[in-house]
């Protein structure tokens, strides 16, 4: 399996496990956030994304440095009582995520491939409410020998 894939399954695992507020639908799949139930938010998409490669060191060392898209979507439920806004669910849920990723930064690759992994991007992305949506790009750096993936 490549580093790539690897890193991908990897925070899909981490993801899926975390603890509360615990986004109850994650997938690769592209969905249709219109169509889900208030039953299966939050909801988390996980995407490999973009990937810069570079000489690392001579021999055939390189690093690549992937970005791995978390686009995330939280639903205000309206209760009366306990009425925890849109911003309030997205803000949770991101510091969260965070978290989950900051526990083990290597994505459980190998030690000859030295991998580390930080959040470099949050964007919130306008949505009418009581829907939230927000893009959480995660950077995997990782080394690898040449020819391999």
């Amino acid at each position: 399996m490549s580093n790539r894939e690897s890193a991908v399954k990897n925070i899909v695992e981490i993801l899926t496990d975390m603890a509360d507020p615990r986004p109850v639908f994650v997938t690769r799949e592209p969905f249709d956030v219109d169509k889900l139930a208030m039953t299966q938010f939050p909801a988390l998409l996980v995407t490999a994304g973009n990937e810069q490669r570079e000489d690392h060191a001579m021999g055939g060392a390189r690093r690549g440095v992937i970005d791995i898209n978390i686009r995330g979507f939280v639903r205000s439920d309206g209760r009366a009582g306990f009425v925890q806004s849109v911003d309030e669910k997205r803000n949770d849920l991101i510091e969260r995520i965070e978290e989950a990723l900051n526990a083990n930064r290597d994505r459980d690759l190998n030690a000859a491939q030295a991998a580390t992994t930080r959040v470099s991007t949050i964007e919130v992305v306008d949505r009418t409410p009581p829907l939230g949506e927000f893009l959480l790009i995660a950077e995997v750096q990782y080394s690898f020998t040449k020819g391999a993936t």
